[in-house]
């Protein structure tokens, strides 16, 4: 406690009340406090944006996954239901699947998509049933390649066939739509595995 009359040098100056003193202290104190508190609202501010970033940065990935995931979930089903189609002899079905540019690559020969449609149609190759062992797919912007390990069972020109093959199929999306550019027939073994 400063004793009454004592003068005490601030800043050059005499101070000689001690509450004129204790109102310049607190002042002094004042100011360090909002410092401090200034210093901590700019590092909350910090420490906030950072972790907005960092958090979207991580919706977004994750996102990311799942629209990839979806995708690759649609081209499976699309070229399941394509299978079907091509049992049933549903060219309506096939018609707007396939590209108008499409290629069809067969063990006895490569054709466009309105012979493969008539071949369909009329039945010269029967895709009586496919059974799919297994699928790989890859997506690349709007592309989309789906490699399908399947036995199928057709009947081609009347002969009744049961063939191993891996079938490479290539999309691409077209407005909402997913098309068919490609599809290939690769003759293999039963023990042929897909390299995911």
């Amino acid at each position: 406690m400063i004793a009454e009359g004592t003068t005490i040098c601030k800043n050059g100056r005499n101070i000689s009340n001690p509450c004129t003193l204790l109102t310049i202290k607190t002042l002094e104190l004042c100011s360090c406090v909002t410092a401090f508190k200034t210093s901590t609202t700019i590092l909350s501010s910090f420490i906030m944006k950072t972790s907005v970033l960092v958090l979207s940065a991580f919706l977004f990935s994750v996102q990311f996954c799942f629209a990839q995931q979806n995708v690759e979930d649609e081209i499976r089903q699309l070229s399941k239901d394509k299978w079907q189609w091509m049992a049933d002899k549903n060219v309506d079905k096939l018609e707007p699947l396939f590209d108008s540019k499409s290629k069809f690559v067969h063990m006895s020969g490569t054709w466009k998509k309105d012979e493969e449609h008539d071949i369909i149609k009329t039945g010269r190759i029967w895709y009586k049933n496919t059974t799919v062992h297994d699928t790989a797919v890859e997506v690349s912007g709007n592309t989309a390649i789906i490699w399908s390990r399947i036995t199928l069972e057709a009947i081609v020109r009347g002969a009744e066939a049961k063939t191993e093959f891996t079938v490479t199929e290539v999309y691409q999306k077209q407005g909402k739509n997913w098309k068919i550019l490609a599809l290939t027939f690769s003759s293999v073994r039963d023990t042929h595995e897909i390299k995911k």
